[in-house]
C-alpha cells in the first residue's frame, strides 16, 4: 500500500488560504476606495463589504484519495481541507451623517456617508497581508519538504 504523507494537503490548505486572503484584500481595497461614495447604482451611500470565510470541507483530501486508489478500499471521508468563501456579507452598522448643506445628496443638512472606517480598514488590510505571507511561507515549506523528499531516492 501506497501511503502520501499530508505534505501534499498542506499546498491545497495554503493555496486555499492564499486565495481566500487575496479576495479579503481586494475588497478591502474596494471599501477604502468607496469610502466617500454617497450615491450607488443601488440608491444611498456605498456599504462596506466583508469576507466570511469558513472551513472547506467540501471535498476529500488529496492524500487520502491517492492512497484509497492504490489499495482499493472504500470512499474517502472529507476532512477539512483549508478555507472557502462562504459570502462577501455587507456590514449592517449605520451610515454616518455628515453636515454638508450644499450636497446635492444632502437631507435636511446632512449627507450618510459610507460606514467605511478608514483606520479599521488598514489594520484588515496589514492582517490580510500578513495572513497571506503567512500561507506562502507555509506553502513553500510543504513544497521544499517534497522536493527533499522526492531527491531522497536519487
Amino acid at each position: 500500500m501506497i501511503t502520501v504523507p499530508g505534505w501534499l494537503d498542506s499546498l491545497g490548505i495554503s493555496a486555499s488560504g492564499l486565495a481566500a486572503q487575496n479576495l479579503r484584500m481586494n475588497v478591502i481595497a474596494n471599501n477604502i476606495a468607496n469610502a466617500q461614495t454617497t450615491r450607488t447604482p443601488q440608491g444611498g451611500p456605498y456599504r462596506r463589504e466583508m469576507v466570511v470565510l469558513a472551513p472547506n470541507t467540501s471535498s476529500p483530501s488529496f492524500s487520502h484519495w491517492l492512497s484509497q486508489s492504490t489499495n482499493g478500499a472504500a470512499a474517502p471521508a472529507t476532512q477539512d481541507m483549508g478555507v472557502k468563501v462562504v459570502q462577501i456579507a455587507q456590514d449592517p452598522s449605520p451610515f454616518k451623517l455628515v453636515y454638508d448643506p450644499s450636497s446635492p445628496d444632502a437631507v435636511n443638512g446632512y449627507v450618510q456617508m459610507p460606514n467605511v472606517d478608514i483606520a479599521t480598514e488598514m489594520v484588515d488590510m496589514v492582517s490580510a497581508s500578513r495572513a497571506y505571507e503567512a500561507n506562502v511561507t507555509a506553502f513553500d515549506a510543504g513544497k521544499q519538504m517534497l522536493t527533499d523528499a522526492l531527491t531522497l531516492g536519487k
